[in-house]
């Protein structure tokens, strides 16, 4: 496919997993509308790349807001893809902590609206919008690439919150993309292992590599133009719908 005239939404896009997949899709031939809340990276990133990109600050939580970066993204051309990509914080707590207190439940809720309700929010509000367009000569309006993690599958001691939000989007994957087939849009889901983004650059090289040893093979992070490649295949594949692709170079979380 070619994806000259359509426009991406990336939430998320101002860095990270996100600016990668706002790149690599740029350079594909597509529009890109980088939606995140950091206004100086997002800005930043799309007068580097110029031509056909734009920023709108974009709160996953607030549906007006979303709309409101929808309709910047129909100005770019034809929008009929959406990578949901956004992160930002986690909490380190465990169901009981150390000292003998609870899990506060503020950390739990807030973590759980970020990763979960939000990325819901930009799907729901997303499909309804696309769900409009006409189809393609496939019968295939659009689709939708949302990101979890492999610790919504094996969480580790203190990931309680992060990783029952992540194992709901991999849970909300597959009714998601059974409720979107009848309007014609994909919804698949990556879950990236431990990924070598600016973020984590913060710990030094002397723990990377002790995180980089965990993983089979490659015996390294994954690059986040690897996270990029593969929703560019998901949005590409026209027979790939409702799955939930791990990326991690063969690593399981072990409890710690």
């Amino acid at each position: 496919m070619s994806f000259e005239g359509e426009v991406v939404v990336v939430t998320g896009g101002a860095g990270g997993l996100g600016a990668a997949t706002v790149r690599r899709l740029h350079g594909a031939g597509a529009a890109v509308l980088i939606a995140d809340v950091n206004d100086e990276k997002g800005k930043e990133l799309a007068d580097e790349l110029g031509n056909k990109v734009a920023y709108a600050h974009t709160d996953v939580l607030d549906e007006d807001a979303i709309a409101a970066s929808l309709a910047k993204a129909d100005e770019l051309g034809v929008l009929r893809y959406v990578v949901i990509a956004h992160g930002g914080f986690g909490v380190l707590e465990r169901v009981v902590n150390r000292d003998g207190s609870p899990h506060t439940f503020k950390g739990f809720t807030d973590t759980i609206g970020l990763y979960l309700s939000g990325t819901f929010n930009v799907l729901r509000v997303a499909a309804a919008r696309i769900a409009t367009l006409d189809p393609k000569a496939n019968g295939e309006r659009g689709a939708i690439v949302m990101t979890s993690s492999i610790a919504g599958y094996e969480g580790q001691i203190g990931q309680s919150a992060y990783a029952a939000a992540k194992g709901g989007v991999i849970g909300l994957t597959l009714p998601g993309a059974r409720d979107l087939s009848s309007v014609g849009i994909r919804l698949n889901t990556i879950a990236p292992g431990t990924m070598r983004t600016p973020l984590m650059e913060f710990l030094g090289e002397e723990k990377l590599a002790k995180f980089a040893a965990a993983v089979p093979f490659p015996k390294r992070l994954g690059a986040p133009d690897e996270f990029a490649f593969l929703a560019q295949h998901l949005l590409e594949n026209p027979y790939i719908n409702g799955e939930v692709v791990r990326l991690d170079g063969a690593q399981r979380f072990q409890p710690r």
